[in-house]
């Protein structure tokens, strides 16, 4: 990969969220049913919804996924919480809600963690003592991206 930008840092956030979905739920162990198992009849299935296939990600897909989940370690709690909430394709209102912000401040906090990560990704360090809108001006002249404040 030559150079991470934000808008590919979310949509590798989107894919492990969408492989994080399909992961198989996880089963406790020691727990057993002594009920024999239902044998369903034509008659039983009339009506009913068929079941979705569950179709299992990749072991490349699971990998990727396994990276991107380190990428919010260092970011402000609400900065990463929006990234994931975002990603899993919550709505603004619904975000706004979750962690008390305005939908304008919410919508800076989610560009500036997406800058923050393609920064750290590309090898550079984060300027400390700067504002979060020197931080997304800074990434957009770099990576030329003029389509981080729409949405």
């Amino acid at each position: 990969m030559t150079e991470w930008t934000p808008s590919l840092v979310e949509e590798r956030l989107a894919e492990a969220a969408y492989v994080l979905k399909r992961l198989p739920e996880e089963k406790v162990q020691g727990y057993f049913s002594t009920w024999p198992t239902m044998l369903y009849e034509f008659s039983d299935l009339v009506g009913q919804e068929p079941k979705p296939m569950r179709v299992l990600p990749s072991p490349a897909a699971i990998s990727r996924m396994e990276e991107t989940l380190s990428w919010t370690v260092g970011l402000d709690p609400i900065d990463g919480k929006i990234i994931w909430m975002r990603a899993y394709g919550e709505r603004w209102k619904t975000i706004c809600w979750a962690v008390g912000l305005q939908r304008s401040a919410a919508h800076q906090h989610w560009i500036y963690a997406l800058c923050v990560i393609a920064w750290r990704l590309n090898q550079r360090r984060v300027p400390k003592l700067r504002s979060r809108r020197y931080v997304i001006e800074m990434v957009r002249q770099v990576c030329d991206l003029p389509e981080l404040e729409r949405d």
